[in-house]
């Protein structure tokens, strides 16, 4: 394993955390570049808002249509700001476990804690090949979160495979993203009680019933606009303190629907730009920025959570977002573009 240069404890694994974890946007540029100076500051803000894990380069962060360049950009910047503060999930699934492997060894050089490894989408394996694949990829070295998502890759990892990849030791994690909460035990049964995995909520929507359930924790596309929210939503959760996560839960309804009116990340890039998280909400094609027909329902969801405010400063409406970010840049000129 090569050490980063950014990071001199680059080779050192922090463990993947209970509570939550954001699939953090990758912020752009209008003309579709790797707005760096923006990723700095989401990365500092997440420090400050408590974030127990950060998944770098999944889905909403728009992986599958960059180069090994950009992706080694984002990595690195990931490691120079939170390597040892925050353990880094770096999303390296595709269909080919040849361009897998490439890059899982990169995050592996770069100084990552962990990779997100997706069922092949599309071809749908048979049980026993997507055992071989999460198997393989674990042989690597890298600490592996599984990812179960059949609405979009259309097979399914069953909880029986689940257990018998978690046989292996470097296999830690599964997000599932089923929706089917009766999962949790099920898996919890099969893998034992003093298994190592730890289960994560790929959906926002039913992750504190989720964790309630025995699960971990979530991988969160809220928690990009609501970081400190879902943090405390997640512990609340894993306290099993039902009126609690009522009460932290319910303002952030709107936000958990009205995120995916279209397809993520479109709506969060969106909310993210609208409380000047951002500079721009742009996306990349084949995907767009979000429809204007949409503009209020995602404005309405931020509102109802209490993330916008008065003033404009520095295109920051919420003032708590701004002391937020404020402290977490105090004595740094990082944020400095």
């Amino acid at each position: 394993m090569n050490t980063c240069l950014h990071a001199s404890n680059a080779n050192e694994i922090v463990p993947m955390r209970q509570g939550s974890s954001c699939a953090i946007i990758t912020p752009m540029t209008n003309a579709g570049a790797l707005d760096i100076p923006s990723l700095r500051k989401l990365l500092q803000f997440h420090v400050a808002s408590g974030t127990d894990n950060l998944c770098i380069l999944g889905t909403t962060g728009e992986a599958s249509v960059m180069s090994m360049d950009e992706r080694a950009q984002v990595l690195q910047v990931a490691v120079e700001e939170v390597k040892g503060k925050i353990p880094i999930l770096a999303g390296t699934g595709t269909i080919n476990p040849v361009h897998v492997k490439e890059m899982t060894l990169q995050a592996i050089d770069i100084g990552c804690d962990a990779s997100l490894v997706v069922t092949p989408y599309y071809v749908k394996p048979p049980q026993r090949g997507l055992i071989k694949h999460f198997t393989s990829m674990a042989d690597l070295g890298l600490p592996v979160v599984m990812y179960n998502i059949p609405g979009r890759a259309k097979v399914d990892l069953t909880p029986e495979s689940t257990a018998i990849c978690a046989e292996h030791e470097n296999i830690v994690g599964l997000k599932d993203a089923t929706g089917d909460l009766d999962r949790v035990q099920k898996i919890r049964s099969l893998v034992g009680d003093k298994s190592h995995l730890l289960l994560y909520s790929g959906d926002d929507g039913t992750s504190p019933e989720f964790v309630m359930r025995g699960g971990d924790g979530c991988i969160s596309v809220t928690a990009n606009v609501a970081p400190q929210e879902m943090h405390d939503l997640m512990m609340a959760s894993l306290d099993k303190n039902a009126e609690l996560v009522k009460k932290i839960n319910e303002p952030l309804l709107k936000l958990h629907k009205n995120l995916f009116l279209e397809s993520n990340p479109i709506p969060v890039k969106w909310a993210a730009w609208r409380m000047g998280l951002i500079s721009t909400p742009f996306c990349r094609p084949p995907l767009a920025e979000l429809d204007s027909n949409f503009f209020d329902d995602v404005e309405a969801a931020l509102e109802g959570a209490g993330l916008l405010g008065f003033g404009d400063a520095n295109n920051v409406k919420s003032p708590v977002l701004a002391s937020r970010i404020e402290s977490s840049t105090s004595g740094s000129d990082a944020m400095t573009p």
